[in-house]
């Protein structure tokens, strides 16, 4: 069975939209990949054929074991991409996810071990998130919650944002909100007005829904 990257970057979508705990319909691929409906159909059964997928009778999509370990050592890829291209090439946080979804389908077994012992292992991408099914049911396990949720008066510090959107990376930069930066939340209603380490910052809620933040 010949794996292509449409392949991997199909499982690879299924793994993480399931993280984010969206029960994945070809609807769903669509949107994720930017994809035709057509493109998606085709793909499902090629997936299918080659048992990396199991449907179900409404179209729910899971991974079988051999579609999920092909989605994790792209996930794992992307994952050490991402940390070599800040921590050893300096490349700002916001464009290393567009930078590793390309690099990931060309690294080999043998540079991903380098990479695994040059960078070690467990520890986050520049985006905040944890490497594998990070779900927003674990991160509330763990005490984070999502900016939006803030309220007046609470001193919080952002711990990840949603890696997937590029404009939105851009924006939250230039506002100086990334991983690690101490907020005070001023007020809320419509929007989010803080502090970002002093920085009058005031965010939309569909913007301050992609942060997860915890309590200082």
């Amino acid at each position: 069975m010949r794996i292509t990257i449409s392949k991997e970057n199909y499982l690879k979508a299924i793994a993480e939209a399931q993280s984010e705990e969206e029960t994945v319909k070809a609807v769903t691929l669509a949107r994720w990949l930017h994809v035709s409906a057509p493109a998606v159909t085709m793909a499902i059964k090629r997936l299918r054929r080659d048992g990396l997928i199991h449907v179900g009778p409404e179209g729910q999509i899971t991974l079988t074991p051999a579609g999920r370990k092909i989605a994790n050592r792209l996930i794992n890829r992307h994952h050490l991409i991402e940390r070599m291209l800040t921590e050893i090439f300096g490349l700002e946080w916001y464009k290393v996810h567009d930078e590793a979804e390309q690099l990931e389908h060309a690294v080999s077994a043998d540079f991903e071990r380098k990479l695994a012992e040059k960078l070690g292992t467990g520890s986050v991408c520049p985006h905040g998130n944890v490497v594998g099914m990070d779900s927003p049911r674990l991160r509330r396990q763990q005490g984070l919650k999502l900016l939006e949720e803030a309220s007046a008066g609470e001193c919080l510090s952002v711990v990840s944002v949603f890696e997937r959107d590029r404009k939105l990376l851009e924006y939250l930069d230039s506002q100086g909100i990334r991983p690690g930066v101490r907020l005070q939340v001023l007020s809320t209603g419509g929007s989010i007005d803080m502090a970002a380490d002093g920085r009058a910052v005031r965010l939309d809620r569909p913007v301050a829904a992609r942060v997860w933040v915890k309590a200082e």
